[in-house]
């Protein structure tokens, strides 16, 4: 294999430094352009310092900025030296961009350039919090559009610090103005004192933060609530307020107010006035900020934070014993108050007088009441007056007689006492005794010293994950405070609330493996008790089969389940997941140790409406969702697909069966004969015969026969009985969740003749009676016969229904089969996209196979310099938005200036201006505001950018193209390719004429193959020579295959992870079949054996060489027998059209045909049915809905605002919708249809009907014609006209009819969520397009697009000249001048 490959790779290295660092003598860095390049595609690289080369010591770099901050309210003038700074071109100019906010025009000076801050309006606020904004400030070339070189700067914004201290302390030169409240860069503006901040390089003697008025850390502040009491504070450098300024405050901040109080202040000491602070919370304390102001709102600095507790004495103590703690143990001022009211009340508050000793105690609790006889036991006793402080409960308690040790860390005072008991010998009983202060108080219950055994464990078995739920039994088992379990010395989790003095339950944990004989282990307050070898930990459950794998959506069917050690969990239950989607759990029933039975989960919500949305449809994809178990805690069961791959574990959901009720309107079926018929839908779909019931009463009714829409079952002999007396049975099927009452049933009656009329006559007419008899036994017997094979035939007819189905479910599994073979050979090779050079080229020239653009302008040497310099100052004439507006606005006004000009011209713009994607934009913008203006002043607004009609409709076409590259290739390329390869696949499943081109899987009628043709498939065995090694390659193709196309489907099997481009021509390659003895034997098209019949020879096929299945095929080079590999541009568009219809005119006259002959007009011959009949177009049916999933997937990808869509879609449709509003067109449906004709029309059906523009493929006429009935659906679906159907709209109208609405919502949506988008700004898409000139690389040559412009130029220059002249602004730039320049240079 040959391929072809740039000697430099410049555009990889993005820095100056990876630029020269890499040494690549191709290489060097484009400084004004700001990226590395070749030196032909630097502008002016002819100067040293433009073009730096690979061995260049330096890069361009700001070594200073001078100054590197200023007060953003400041306009200041800045310097930047800057090493290596290039010269520009006369006529262009510096400038200093701010983060791309602010733009200032910047002066060359001796080391660098100088510019200022003029537009410090546009500058963004700061972040909260923040006093500055750090912007990246670069220089940036008005000849290249490019910031090539960057630095930092930053404003800053003293204004932003409400505090002396923080002013001062910043990192800028900030000022306080103490009088005046004020931090500020400019000091001078302040009246009397002045802290000046610590980075101020002037010299103050009050300069830093301690010279800030401020508050003094002081003591903690306690106020009893509702006592009035004056607060005292310390500062430094207080100011004196000045006349006609107030005093000072202090303010409280107690949720929701604040409290003001006037203070006092003498020197630095500040006195806030008494005052009874009050709140109104339901707690015992509650801290509240104290701030100082002066002069109304002047706060003071309080770097501390100065805070004061308010409190409730009658809160936090709420009995004796608490409040006693508080007045020893904490600053609160409370004491217990003996007068009646028996309060805590503030110290001051009690005038009775406090008591120092409670007189009662109170037991409200005692846990546990029991322990082990080791002692150990953590015994809580809750309370009141349990004492005030730890000291006095040391030694208060005492157990069954032993003393109990209270625990200080979680002693609570007077509230509960926790101590831990002693050991005894035995087992005991007795009281719980508190005595505190000489008062004792004894709880009502005993406590008991117990000695727990552990005796037995059921079950004695679990998997060795855990979770087996398992009981163990014994004595005295509830003893003490921590009880833990423990088999093999993993913990087993204890339900408390199952446990008793003799059962405990608790769920096992995991054993890294199996285990047997493992001990039980309890502990009771640490003390173990142990019952040896009682449990054996066996190996976890494995699945190994699962039938069936169908079942309807309410569930109940039962599932049988396959595999080992099912005996060893409990309760085993079984759920359904469908991505995040988790249903409910259903009960499993173990038969054995390998063998359960499960009853189906009831779909989710969600999995109902997928089922019942895809279903009812009739669509092909089954919806499933994947099994899982819950098996205690084994994990592999919950998740099948990971754990057991091998394992079928996808449950197949189908709509529910539903069986209708006796159609009589009583309700009461009539009975004739032994089988009952129910009819439904859907019935056999998740169904057997056995599992479902029917019940006649209380008697049943055995099934015979179950089709899709009919249950036939064998009635009992006899009339069964209803579930009352004298009623008629209800008939009852159910089928698992599901039960359906059909209605009553009754056995028909056959009346006879009653004796007297028989009587009668038999004495009248004997014999006459004897043959009617007969006569009505023959036709009843005839009747019932015919009805039973009317019966017979519905069946068969459902079955033949249900065989039709099946076949298309079976075409559509082998596309999807064959497709997911392609997704993963994708994943190893990727989606063979061309390269942005290629695409562009494809998109602005379609069907153009070679350009000038592609090449160096066409001239002698003597006049290359002339046309290069010459087409520079035409450059520069296009890259002023004056000329290039009047040159277009020119062109368009001349008659002879037709629609492929407009289109090349639009294209030959693009070229141009190819990296400087911005301007490109913003002309754009204008000529489409003049567009706009000229359509809304029509009668017809609707119809702007339906046809191209002016240079920019081709523009915003190309504009399109060029913006949405990398969306294509990230996003919506995958679908579109998935697309073409399952249609491509599709049609070569069938015949396709070789001459013609129609096919029979087909969506267009008039590709559609009119010929009933059985193909028979063969498998041929691909021999490569020379290639030993390789596997056998195997290719499937029909035996009606003509050789060519034989030629084409074993390239795409031999060269299936190669793009087109680089594979062979199938021209050049002769087949080859090698068979055995009989040698080789080459196989063409057309040869000596063809067959000739009137004038008419018919191609060669597979079967006109009678090749076998499995036979041996190899590709031979026409002149050296030897497969090459085509790998340049060229190659690929000689070898584009291996796939178009052959010739049909030869040398002898004789006309080719291949499956169909045809006359001149098209039509068959006659002797043959010329027919559009239902069964072509259920072949267009079988196609479409073949395909459905992925032309949806398509049109979802295309129409889903919620992936990241390029910001240039979201630009122009607002753009749209900004001129609809501008120009007064209130008409929704106007804006939908210019959206609509933008980017729908102008770029996705382009690419939908051309994939070849994107990937590197073949397009065959067939897929062709397939491709462009999905482009007409997705215009129709983007179309706000409705289409009336009837027997004379077109086949793809009615193809897509149903699908068209939903496709409708689909663009509605798209275009509603874009339009709630935010806003793309200016800044935005400048940024988005400096990005797409920089990110993508194209190979077309400038001076030549120039070129082919300039010639529109030349050839209508007077009519330009005129133009220009006539407009002012033109003449007062010298422009039409400049053009005769430009004339005046290429021919000098």
């Amino acid at each position: 294999m040959v391929k072809k490959v740039k000697i430099e790779d410049c555009a990889n290295y993005i820095s100056c430094g990876d630029c020269l660092g890499a040494r690549d003598p191709f290489c060097g860095w484009c400084s004004l352009e700001n990226r590395c390049s070749v030196k032909s595609k630097c502008l002016s690289s002819d100067d040293p310092l433009r073009w730096l080369p690979f061995d260049s010591n330096k890069c361009i770099n700001i070594t200073d900025v001078s100054p590197r901050q200023t007060p953003r309210q400041v306009e200041a003038k800045i310097q930047l030296t800057v090493d290596q700074l290039p010269p520009l071109t006369t006529g262009y100019v510096y400038s200093c961009v701010f983060g791309n906010v602010m733009t200032t025009v910047a002066m060359t000076t001796s080391n660098g350039v100088s510019c200022d801050t003029a537009q410090i309006s546009m500058l963004p606020k700061s972040m909260p919090g923040k006093d500055h904004i750090t912007l990246t400030l670069g220089i940036r070339s008005s000849e290249s559009s490019t910031v090539f070189v960057e630095d930092t700067f930053t404003f800053f914004d003293c204004s932003a610090h409400t505090s002396c201290t923080t002013c001062v302390s910043s990192q800028w030169e900030c000022d306080w103005c103490v009088y005046s409240n004020l931090c500020t860069h400019n000091s001078s503006t302040c009246s009397q004192t002045v802290v000046t901040g610590q980075n101020n390089p002037v010299t103050s003697s009050t300069k830093g933060a301690s010279f800030c008025p401020r508050l003094l850390n002081t003591t903690s502040i306690f106020l009893p609530d509702g006592v009035s009491q004056e607060i005292t504070l310390t500062g430094v450098h207080l100011p004196m307020p000045m006349p006609g300024q107030d005093g000072y405050m202090c303010v409280i901040d107690i949720s929701p107010t604040a409290v003001q109080v006037p203070a006092t202040r003498v020197n630095n000491i500040i006195k806030c006035q008494a005052h009874a602070y009050s709140y109104t919370a339901s707690q015992g304390s509650l801290q509240a900020r104290l701030r100082v102001i002066w002069n109304g709102g002047y706060m003071l600095d309080d770097p501390m934070v100065t805070n004061v507790t308010l409190y409730k004495c009658a809160m936090l103590g709420s009995d004796c014993g608490s409040c006693l703690g508080l007045s020893r143990n904490t600053p609160y001022q409370c004491v217990w108050c003996g007068d009646t009211s028996k309060q805590c009340k503030y110290t001051k508050s009690c005038t009775s007088g406090s008591v120092q000793a409670c007189s009662s105690i109170t037991i409200n609790k005692v846990s546990p009441l029991s322990g082990p006889i080791e002692g150990g036991t953590s015994v809580t006793i809750d309370g009141s007056n349990l004492g005030s402080e730890y000291s006095e409960v040391m030694d208060a308690v005492t157990i069954a007689g032993m003393p109990c040790r209270p625990n200080a860390t979680l002693y609570i005072v007077s509230k509960r006492i926790v101590c831990q008991t002693e050991p005894v010998g035995a087992v005991r009983t007795g009281p719980v005794i508190v005595t505190i202060n000489g008062i004792t108080q004894q709880w009502t219950q005993e406590f008991s010293y117990k000695d727990p055994t552990v005796m037995s464990i059921i079950p004695s078995y679990g998997p060795k994950s855990g979770g087996s739920r398992v009981t163990i039994h014994g004595r005295s088992l509830n003893a003490g405070n921590d009880i833990q379990a423990y088999i093999g010395g993993v913990i087993c989790q204890i339900d408390r609330s199952q446990l008793t003095e003799n059962t405990t339950v608790c769920s096992t944990g995991a054993m890294s493996m199996p285990t047997t004989d493992t001990e039980v282990k309890m502990t009771f307050d640490l003390h173990p008790r142990v019952l040896p070898g009682a449990f054996n930990y066996t190996a976890d459950p494995t699945i190994t089969r699962i039938t069936p794998l169908k079942s309807f959506i309410s569930g109940g069917r039962q599932i049988t389940v396959q595999g080992t050690n099912f005996n060893v969990i409990q309760a085993p239950k079984m759920f359904i997941m469908k991505g995040s989607l988790r249903s409910n759990s259903t009960v499993c029933n173990i038969q054995n140790s390998s063998i359960m039975t499960c009853q189906s989960p009831v779909a989710p919500v969600e999995i109902k409406a997928v089922v019942n949305r895809s279903l009812s449809k009739r669509a092909l994809s089954p919806t499933e969702a994947s099994v899982g178990f819950i098996m205690d805690n084994v994990m592999s069961v919950q998740n099948l697909t990971y754990y057991f791959p091998n394992v079928l574990s996808s449950l197949v959901y189908v709509m529910d069966p539903v069986y209708f009720k006796f159609k009589e309107k009583d309700g009461i079926h009539i009975q004739k004969g032994d089988n009952l018929v129910i009819e439904g839908r859907n019935l056999n779909l998740a169904s057997e015969s056995d599992e479902v019931l029917v019940m006649i009463g209380q008697e049943g009714c055995s099934i015979t026969s179950l089709a899709e829409t009919q249950l036939v079952c064998r009635t009992p002999a006899t009339q069964p009985a209803g579930s009352k007396e004298n009623e008629l049975p209800w008939v009852i099927v159910s089928v698992g969740n599901l039960k359906y009452d059909i209605g009553q049933l009754q056995y028909e009656v056959e009346e006879g003749l009653s004796p007297a009329v028989i009587g009668v006559i038999a004495a009248v007419a004997a014999v006459l009676i004897i043959i009617i008899i007969i006569i009505l036994v023959i036709h009843r017997r005839k009747t019932v016969i015919a009805k039973r094979e009317y019966k017979h035939m519905q069946i068969q007819l459902d079955t033949l229904e249900s065989n039709v189905r099946n076949e298309c479910k079976q075409a559509f599994a082998e596309l999807q089969t064959d497709m997911s073979d392609l997704t993963n050979d994708l994943v190893a090779t990727g989606i063979p996209f061309w390269d942005y050079h290629s695409y562009a080229f494809k998109v602005l020239f379609p069907g153009v196979q070679d350009h000038p653009v592609l090449h160096e302008p066409n001239a002698y040497d003597s006049q290359q310099v002339n046309i290069e310099q010459g087409m520079k100052c035409f450059e520069q004439l296009l890259n002023n938005k004056v000329f290039l507006l009047h040159f277009i606005r020119t062109l368009e006004a001349q008659k002879t200036f037709n629609i492929r000009d407009k289109v090349n011209v639009a294209s030959l713009l693009i070229i141009v201006f190819i990296k400087k994607m911005d301007y490109a934009t913003e002309i754009l913008r204008y000529l489409l505001e003049e567009l706009v203006e000229k359509s809304v002043s029509s009668k017809h607004p609707k119809l702007m950018l339906r046809r191209t009609e002016s240079v920019v409709e081709k523009m915003l076409t190309n504009w399109l193209s060029l913006n949405l590259y990398g969306y294509l290739k990230s996003s919506a390329g995958n679908s579109l390719f998935l697309l073409y390869k399952s249609i491509k696949l599709q049609v070569e499943k069938g015949p396709v004429d070789a001459v013609t081109a129609d096919a029979r899987y087909s969506l267009s009628e008039e590709r559609l193959l009119r010929e009933k043709i059985e193909p028979v498939t063969l498998t041929i065995n691909i021999v490569q020579d020379g290639d030993s090694d390789n596997d056998t390659v195997q290719c499937k193709v029909l035996d009606c295959d003509s050789i060519t196309q034989v030629k084409e489907k074993m390239l795409d099997a031999l060269y299936k992870h190669i793009p087109f481009s680089n594979r062979p021509s199938v021209k050049d390659l002769e087949l080859e079949w090698r068979h055995g003895r009989s040698g080789h034997l080459t196989l063409q098209d057309e040869d000596v054996t063809s067959n000739t019949d009137e004038g008419w020879l018919r191609i060669n096929t597979l079967s006109h060489y009678k090749v076998p299945d499995a036979a041996n095929m190899a590709l031979i080079d026409s002149f050296n027998n030897t497969l090459k590999t085509n790998g340049d541009f060229n190659t690929t568009l000689s070898s584009i059209n291996s796939g178009t219809p052959m010739i049909t005119d030869v040398e002898n006259g004789s006309r080719q045909y291949h499956l169909v002959k045809q006359q001149d007009d098209g039509q068959q011959r006659e002797g043959r049915h010329n027919m559009i009949s239902e069964i072509f177009l259920t072949r267009l049916l079988s196609t479409k809905g073949t395909l459905q999933n992925f032309i949806d997937n398509v049109f979802q990808t295309i129409l889903d605002a919620q992936s990241p869509l390029p910001v240039s879609i979201k630009y122009i449709f607002d753009f749209l919708d900004e001129s609809a509003t501008r120009h007064g067109i209130t008409d929704s449906e106007v804006v939908h249809t210019w959206k609509s004709n933008s980017l729908p029309l102008r770029f996705w059906v382009n690419i939908i009907k051309n994939p070849d523009f994107v990937f590197d493929v073949n397009k065959s006429h067939i897929v062709d014609s397939c491709l462009s009935v999905i482009a007409q659906t997705f215009m129709d679906s983007c179309s706000t006209s409705e289409h009336r159907l009837g027997k004379d709209s077109p086949s793809n109208k009615l193809l897509f009819a149903r699908d068209i609405p939903k496709y409708k919502k689909w663009v509605e949506k798209f275009y509603s969520d874009i339009s709630a988008m935010d806003a793309i700004s200016d800044q935005d898409i400048t940024i988005a397009m400096n990005d797409l000139s920089r990110n993508y690389e194209s190979h077309f040559n400038k001076t030549s697009a120039l070129l082919e412009l300039y010639q529109y130029a030349t050839k209508y220059n007077a009519e330009v000249l005129e133009e220009l002249e006539d407009s002012p602004e033109a003449r007062s730039q010298r422009l039409p001048s400049k053009l005769e320049e430009v004339a005046d240079t290429i021919t000098a």
